[in-house]
């Protein structure tokens, strides 16, 4: 019954998450153990609590003893350096990885240009999450080279594969860049996001 609810709510189509089974158990299983400390975070912030949710569940499925081949660990899946430039000590405390990557996407949005405005702020932000900011400052510089307009997500977006691509990469600040895993990483969050959004307004109701 859920399963159909959610390709009736999230567009473009569910099929575009690898399992929306376990997406839907992990996270009736996971969130209500962490549900208060997103919403900490989300206050402490100004982050849409359910956003924040979003990006942990694309890092690490809430999974807060999770570790990556980078090197990045917990629930948010953040560097030691981050974490300790933040103040906190540990990335396996779930609060501190929580309120740690709410106060980095804070960092963020805060370093883009002020002309950048919502919802297009917050899906750069999210790029930068993932690639850095250097490497999303080149793909707007690549974007406005283009003719595109750098402060519009969907022009931008169209670009990102273009960061893995030589011929593009080697003129650009930062050079080679994940762009394709970045586009793809901020288009599942979005539908993490309307999901959340979703479910959230169906319980209350």
């Amino acid at each position: 019954m859920i399963d159909n609810l959610i390709e009736q709510h999230i567009n473009p189509p569910p099929a575009q998450i690898a399992d929306v089974k376990t997406f839907t158990q992990q996270i009736d299983e996971r969130l209500p153990e962490f549900e208060p400390l997103f919403k900490e975070a989300a206050l402490l912030t100004g982050w849409d609590w359910r956003l924040l949710v979003a990006v942990a569940y694309q890092e690490s499925h809430l999974n807060p003893n999770a570790r990556s081949p980078t090197g990045v660990r917990g629930i948010m899946m953040l560097t030691l350096n981050t974490m300790r430039e933040l103040g906190y000590e540990s990335r396996l405390d779930p609060k501190q990885s929580i309120e740690g990557g709410a106060r980095y996407l804070e960092q963020l949005r805060n370093r883009l240009p002020e002309r950048i405005t919502e919802p297009d702020r917050t899906w750069f932000t999210l790029a930068a999450y993932n690639m850095g900011l250097g490497h999303m400052e080149d793909a707007r510089v690549l974007t406005e080279r283009q003719g595109g307009n750098p402060d519009r997500w969907e022009d931008v977006e169209a670009r990102l594969p273009l960061l893995q691509q030589r011929q593009y990469y080697q003129s650009l600040k930062f050079g080679f860049g994940r762009g394709e895993q970045a586009r793809t990483y901020v288009a599942n969050i979005q539908q993490y996001y309307q999901f959340l959004i979703w479910r959230s307004e169906f319980a209350a109701n």
